[in-house]
This record gives C-alpha cells, structure tokens and sequence, in this order.
C-alpha cells in the first residue's frame, strides 16, 4: 500500500473498495450468437499475454477473465475513471475486428460495475442468479475455474483473491439455503425422473433408441442411477456399439426392432429421421402378444412415435413438449427463489465489506511491528547504550522489560484504535 493509498484508507477506508470494476456483456443486451464479438481475440494458446497487455495498457492492477456462451466478463481492480472512452478503447484493443458503430455505441453493449455494484453483480453471477438459465450451477464452475487460470497466470493478486473467496462463500449459501437449483431443467433429466417415477425397479428393460446427443446424455442418467438393463438400437451398428460400451449394453440395428416380442418396459426414442420411425405395424411387431403396459418417451424433434401408436396400444406417452412445459414451470419456480436469494447478497456485501476493511487494516498496519522493534534495537544499542552498560545487571534487567512491554502496547494500540475508529 503506497503512503497515498494508507492515507485514504484512514480516512475513508471503504473508498478503496470502489476500485472493484465490472465490465461484461452479457444475454441480457445482445444475442448469444454475437457475445463472441467481445472475447479477446488471441492466437490459441496466447490468451493470457493478451490479457497482461490489456491489464498493462490500460492500468489495471489486477485482473480477472470470464467468458461463457451467453457473457463476457472483465473483473479488475483498479485506480481508474471508467467512461464510454474507455470502454471504447478498451473493447477496441480486446478485438480490433469490432465495428467502428459498434464502439461509438458501446454503451448499448456493455454493461459497467464500480464499487458495491461491482460487489453484487460478480456475487449474484455465480450465483446463478443474473444466468440465461437461472439457478444453472455451470456459471459457478467456470466462474471458480477461469479465477484459478487468471491466478497461476499472475494476473491477480490480494484483492482479487478475497473477491473470490468471497464469491464463493456467497454462491455456496445461495445454493444450499434457497432452492433456486432444485428444479430439474434438462428435459432429458426431466425424462429420466419421469421414467422412475413411473417404474423405479433397477432392472427394468429399457430401449435406448437412437445413439446421438440426447441418447448419449440419457444413458449417463441411467448409468447414474444404476440402470443397466439396456438395448441399444440405432440405425448405425457402429453408433451403437459406442454407446453400448458405456453401460456393458447389447447393441443392434433398427432393422430388429420386430424381434423384441414384448421383451422390454420402457422405450427412450430421439433418432435424427426426422420422422416417424416406430408406426403402428412396427410397434404391433415389436409387442407381439404381450399386453403389458409400456412406458414410450419420445424425446425427438418430430416426434418418433406415430400418433395411431400412442392412440391404439396400451402405453403411457411423454414427448418433449410435455417435458419443456415441466421445465418452464420449474425455471419459473427457480425465479421465484431470486427473491429469497437478495437478501443474502446484501448481507453478503455487508460481510465483504467488514472482511476488506480488516484485511486493508492488516496491510496498513503490516510494517508497525518491524519499524518499532528497530526503534528499540536503536534505543538499546546506539541512543542510550553507554548509560544501560552503567546499570547494575538488576536494573538493566527492568529497563530491558519495560522496553519490551511498550513494544508491545505500540503495536496493540493503533491497530485496537484504528479497529474502534472504524466500528
């Protein structure tokens, strides 16, 4: 801390705490697909000497870089005045590509934190709470992981550092005191619970057909939960075998669905046909003569499932736009969680703010007890050295004492009345 900084810290000790600045673009004011306009444009590997030019050219003390697909985010500490300017020159620098229109009115872009903004905004980020999808625990992830990177790179340094740990403190009690994560959004892991709650029994028979995206996320849900009584059918013999690797499963081609004689309960379909793939003939092919009631989710985009099946034979159906109503009504239930998730930011703040102003104090404070122990050491050996070797061994014994118990109070006093000072 240079002798200006401690002077302002004594008399305003919060005032340091507007040099937090938040810089981000964010869902909120553009689309997803232009949010990669406002990355660092940097050859691979060159990301974080690009990013200790930007802390160098632009003053910035420290220095903390986020971006996912729906934000970009700048976290710094720093001793400077954030204007349109700036952010103009700024974001000029960072992608040299960007639009001269797009800079005169960056503004309309970006968004700019200082000081307590700065504070909640990075707080409710990794809370999920300002998310594209809110109560996602991504965000906190990469939140944790791109500080880490910013850290080992040498960007950062000590305000920073109790920034995120403080955020990660903050997120932490967001997450397990409110239920703003709770509500299954996937609509695969919505149709994964859906199919338990319909049969919970682990060795049901399941067929998983299709090996693309949305099967392979489902077979990691049966996998969780510890169903493994899985075919794998798909109109890649290949495909299939991949995915049956990973849950020890049969593969087979489409071509022998007709073989299966009832032998299975439940039916997870996404395959990218685009069509109709299991009609009427085929499914009355693949029950045969049994008369049990099947479970058939049909998590494609059309539908996989022909409507005279689902009319006709005794099942229970759930397609994807049932399950997207469930997560619309579970996001909307997250939503209501933001409410109960302020007042914990705001108390959060309050908490920060007493954090920073003792570790502002230790800084401040940090030199006293050298600069008082060589004051003594001087006192004893040079000032008045000649007259305690005159001194009895008693005496000078007392005076030695006396010397180590003022060292003492020295230290203890200012910091105890700077401590009472600010409370």
């Amino acid at each position: 801390m240079t002798f200006m900084q401690y002077v302002c810290f004594i008399f305003d000790p919060m005032g340091l705490i507007d040099n937090y600045k938040v810089i981000t673009v964010t869902h909120h004011n553009l689309d997803i697909s232009d949010i990669g306009n406002f990355y660092i444009r940097s050859q691979e590997g060159n990301l974080y000497f690009r990013l200790k030019q930007l802390k160098s050219e632009f003053g910035l003390d420290e220095l903390f870089y986020l971006e996912t697909c729906n934000r970009v985010c700048f976290i710094s500490f720093a001793h400077k005045t954030i204007d349109n300017e700036f952010l103009r020159s700024f974001f000029q620098s960072v992608n040299p590509d960007l639009e001269p229109e797009t800079l005169d009115h960056i503004d309309s872009f970006a968004d700019y934190y200082e000081g307590e903004a700065a504070l909640r905004h990075v707080f409710e980020m990794a809370s999920s709470m300002d998310s594209l999808v809110v109560g996602e625990r991504e965000i906190f992830r990469q939140f944790r992981k791109a500080y880490d990177q910013c850290k080992q790179a040498g960007l950062t340094g000590d305000y920073l550092r109790i920034l995120e740990k403080a955020t990660v403190a903050t997120a932490k009690k967001v997450y397990s005191t409110t239920a703003i994560a709770e509500k299954a959004l996937s609509v695969v892991s919505l149709a994964i619970q859906a199919m338990i709650n319909a049969n919970d029994q682990k060795d049901q028979r399941i067929l998983l057909i299709g090996s693309g995206e949305t099967n392979t996320l489902a077979a990691k849900f049966l996998r969780k939960y510890n169903m493994m009584n899985v075919s794998i059918y798909n109109r890649s013999i290949d495909n299939a075998r991949k995915l049956a690797s990973f849950l020890d499963a049969d593969s087979y081609h489409l071509n022998e669905l007709d073989k299966l004689d009832g032998r299975f309960d439940t039916i997870i379909i996404c395959t990218s046909a685009n069509r109709v793939v299991i009609d009427q003939k085929l499914y009355k092919q693949m029950i045969k003569s049994d008369t049990s009631r099947k479970l058939v989710i049909d998590l494609a985009v059309p539908r996989n499932i022909s409507e005279d099946v689902v009319r006709n034979f005794k099942l229970d159906y759930i397609d994807i736009g049932r399950l997207k109503k469930i997560s619309e009504e579970n996001l909307d239930e997250r939503r209501k969680e933001l409410e109960k998730a302020r007042p914990i930011i705001t108390s959060q703040i309050l908490e920060f703010k007493d954090i920073f102003h003792q570790r502002q104090l230790e800084k401040a404070m940090a030199s006293i007890p050298k600069e008082i122990k060589e004051v003594k050491k001087r006192a004893i050996e040079e000032v008045y050295g000649d007259r305690l070797e005159s001194l009895d061994e008693n005496a000078k014994t007392l005076v030695i004492e006396m010397m180590d118990y003022m060292e003492k109070k020295c230290i203890s006093v200012p910091i105890k009345a700077a401590k009472k000072s600010y409370i």
